[in-house]
């Protein structure tokens, strides 16, 4: 449950980012890859150290070869034979036989004991030697007894060829409690359940009674489950609000099947033991348990796939982001791919089908692959990056190295851009983002910063009347930025002195900021001509019969201006103070007078 409440959060606090679907997506490959490369290595490494031993006629070479055999010679009542694969204990050799013995770890295995299944007991010679036992010793299943639990083993000997034999251990036999007369036996479940026929009639060495039994109690864990299930269901809205809305519903559908299908495992285990099923039977069941507990488990990561795959995918749609889409529908089906194919080599590998040797081929076949397809690799690496990132989106203006234009398109292997040319440039994703990107599309605000170089006969009066004059026409005008905006004598050139003006303009997109700079140009050049001086030219221009533009009547108004504003201490310089700014605010009309955009 702890689990469960877990994910439906994670989910919920970040199902709206699509940088979530790629890690949880890659987690699980690495997933995948970490339980095939664990089971790859172990099967590797053991049969790369097998020597070459005569054939055992009883098959016990191995744990799993030992358990098999014993478990076939019992379901053949061949009590004789199933003695030879027990290590008889001195001191009980004396006290009962060894097929007495044999019906008597039958009989302890089948009320109250259990054998793990065939795929999970070690199939080596020298058993599993990463355990905590002795390197001799195998644990393969539990069972118990009037003073507790005790753990079945399998030792291993040598016959005269100095071959391992791999035997129910001595420590284990001892604790088996002896065959008691049928007359004094506790009658199992399944004697009170059916009738005496079913219990006298044999099929595959078993009462029939078990076999009918096993299917009942199949369809008895599935319902069990399933009513647990419905009832955790219906009290988590609740404990928790949330868990009635979207996505948190569908990540609790996407865990209903799979939990329902590993309870139901848990409790045919635990009812088959306790119902005192044959170990026979249940052995034949074994494997389909391991092979059940395995669809569930990629069941769960299959629906949560799907799961995070449609959260992300209607943020996508909302957003009308295609390229979004198309990624999440790729990632998506190479994850299902990924749990189909690593699901079938754990089943296939539970049924002892070895499957090392076709994957070491397809892994050479897809290493050539990756290698032939690496630009389609990195394509799409580049364009899952753009995805994820997003320094770009369809429809901004923005500068990809030298190419300036709008982006039309974003697909899973190129982009595509419109220049100002209006020609289509096609950038291969993994190029594209490898590249310098300037986004135009996101600015708050545009930079206003031209420099206006002024001639040497202009005198100092005439500059501070600039300064003050051209800083006003910024405070005053409606869509300037008054923080900052300023204008500075900063620099003497050889041809001029340099006024640098410096602000932002509040501008909703490129064409406004253009009108709105054209309005603030023509209103500093009118300053400009009131000051009495010009804008420089060029030193090396020569200027033939044209009229001097400078006005001694204008620059001795100006001169004028600024004694008056000194002598009265209302000189604007080096800064306004803030009552003047707030008297200049938006005072100039914008679009200006007799402007046609003002009727509208």
């Amino acid at each position: 449950m702890a689990i469960i409440f877990w994910t439906m959060g994670y989910f919920n606090r970040y199902s709206r980012h699509i940088r979530f679907l790629a890690i949880f997506h890659i987690l699980l490959l690495f997933f995948f890859l970490d339980i095939h490369g664990q089971e790859t290595k172990t099967s590797t490494d053991t049969s790369a150290v097998q020597p070459a031993f005569p054939e055992d006629s009883l098959g016990r070479r191995t744990p799993r070869g030992a358990v098999q055999g014993f478990i076939r010679a019992v379901a053949q009542q061949n009590y004789g034979k199933a003695s030879y694969y027990l290590d008889v204990p001195k001191s009980l050799r004396k006290k009962i036989s060894g097929e007495d013995l044999a019906m008597a770890l039958q009989q302890t295995l089948d009320s109250r004991g259990n054998i793990f299944p065939y795929s999970l007991i070690n199939n080596d010679y020298n058993g599993d030697l990463k355990d905590e036992l002795a390197n001799d010793l195998d644990r393969v299943g539990n069972a118990r007894n009037e003073e507790g639990s005790f753990e079945v083993l399998m030792q291993k000997t040598e016959d005269k060829h100095a071959a391992p034999i791999w035997l129910f251990a001595q420590q284990t036999l001892e604790k088996v409690p002896l065959p008691i007369a049928d007359s004094v036996q506790h009658e199992t479940f399944i004697q009170q359940t059916f009738p005496e026929a079913m219990e006298n009639t044999r099929w595959g060495g078993v009462p029939i009674s078990h076999w009918l039994a096993i299917f009942v109690l199949i369809l008895l864990s599935l319902a069990i489950a399933w009513t647990i299930l419905k009832i955790i269901i219906s009290l988590i809205p609740l404990v928790w609000r949330k868990a009635a809305s979207s996505p948190t519903i569908s990540v609790i559908k996407a865990f209903s099947l799979p939990v329902q299908l590993y309870l139901s495992v848990l409790f045919f285990v635990m009812l088959s033991e306790r119902a005192g099923i044959s170990i026979v039977v249940r052995q034949r069941f074994g494997d389909m348990v391991v092979v059940v507990g395995t669809i569930a488990l990629f069941l769960l990561l299959w629906q949560l796939a799907d799961a995070t795959a449609k959260i992300v995918e209607k943020q996508m749609v909302r957003r009308k982001n295609p390229s979004g889409i198309s990624a999440t529908l790729f990632l998506r089906r190479a994850t299902k791919i990924a749990i189909v194919i690593v699901g079938m080599i754990m089943v296939l590998n539970t049924f002892g089908l070895d499957v090392t040797t076709g994957l070491a081929a397809l892994g050479i076949g897809g290493l050539a692959l990756a290698l032939g397809a690496q630009k389609t690799v990195e394509n799409f690496v580049g364009s899952v990056t753009l995805i994820v990132d997003q320094p770009i989106r369809v429809g901004d203006f923005c500068k990809v190295g030298e190419i300036v234009g709008t982006v039309e398109r974003i697909g899973m292997r190129s982009t595509n851009i419109r220049t100002l040319n209006r020609t289509i440039v096609t950038i291969p994703n993994g190029e594209f983002s490898s590249l310098q990107i300037e986004n135009f599309a996101h600015r708050e605000r545009f930079w206003f910063h031209p420099f206006f170089h002024l001639p040497y006969e202009t005198t100092t009066d005439q500059i501070r009347f600039l300064l003050v004059e051209l800083r006003a026409v910024l405070y005053a005008h409606p869509l300037v930025n008054p923080l900052p905006a300023r204008v500075r004598l900063v620099e003497l050139t050889r041809d001029a002195y340099v006024l640098e003006i410096f602000a932002y303009i509040n501008a909703v997109d490129f064409d406004q900021f253009l009108e709105v700079q054209e309005d603030l140009y023509l209103r500093m050049l009118d300053v400009i001509a009131t000051s009495g001086t010009q804008l420089a030219r060029p030193a090396q221009t020569v200027h033939v019969a044209e009229e001097n533009k400078f006005s001694p009547e204008k620059a001795a108004e100006v001169k004028e201006q600024v004694q008056q504003w000194q002598e009265s201490g209302e000189l604007q310089l080096p800064n306004f103070d803030a009552d003047r700014i707030n008297e200049l605010k938006n005072t100039i009309p914008f679009p200006p007078e007799g402007s046609v955009s003002r009727k509208r």
